[in-house]
């Protein structure tokens, strides 16, 4: 049941890529036929590239979490190209490419963190500083219902509302989703933040 995409399986981010809320259940079904085994979460993951080939990038760490053993790429947003947040003024015109992808996901929640860790390492993501550039970034979104709040995980991400770069793609694949904690929709999230900031990119 795997997606396991070749090279350039993501060579045009247009339009939205999803399979059906059908398909999700029919994949729960059948991991819970399967004894041991637990059925499939839906996990919500962000990506952002300003370093390098930034489309080759989240196409290359998309591509990386739908081959693991225990997970299935469900939908993946259109790319876009937004202005750098938060970032030191000698990078503030690096932008960034950013998307998010939808998967069914096997794996208990902190095996899952740690293999979206390693996919970025394993992409070349180099650490020197608060929010300079980088080849790949990879934050995890949500997991089903799961609520933490732990030094190294925060779910769902704290800034979903906040942030135009995730709230628009994640609209794309999921608008009427409600986050645990969040009375407001996906939709309506993304419909409450300022303008701007944020262009559908067309390679």
């Amino acid at each position: 049941m795997n997606h396991k995409p070749g090279p350039g399986s993501f060579a045009l981010p247009r339009p939205a890529f999803f399979l059906s809320a059908c398909f999700f259940q029919f994949l729960q079904s059948v991991f819970m036929q399967s004894p041991g085994t637990p059925p499939p979460v839906e996990a919500g993951i962000s990506f952002g590239s300003n370093l390098g080939d930034r489309a080759a990038n989240l196409r290359a760490a998309i591509d990386a979490l739908a081959a693991l053993p225990g997970v299935t790429l469900l939908a993946c947003a259109p790319f876009y190209e937004t202005e750098p947040v938060d970032v030191p003024e000698a990078f503030a015109d690096c932008r960034y490419l950013n998307t998010v992808a939808i998967y069914a996901v096997a794996l208990p929640l902190d095996a899952w963190s740690d293999r979206c860790h390693a996919a970025e390492d394993a992409l070349g993501r180099v650490r020197t500083g608060y929010h300079h550039p980088r080849t790949i970034d990879i934050d995890l979104l949500y997991y089903g219902d799961a609520v933490r709040d732990e030094p190294h995980l925060h779910l769902p991400h704290p800034q979903i509302a906040s942030r135009a770069f995730v709230c628009r793609p994640l609209a794309d694949v999921r608008p009427q989703l409600r986050l645990p904690g969040f009375s407001a929709t996906v939709a309506e999230l993304l419909a409450a933040l300022p303008p701007g900031g944020v262009r559908r990119w067309e390679g």
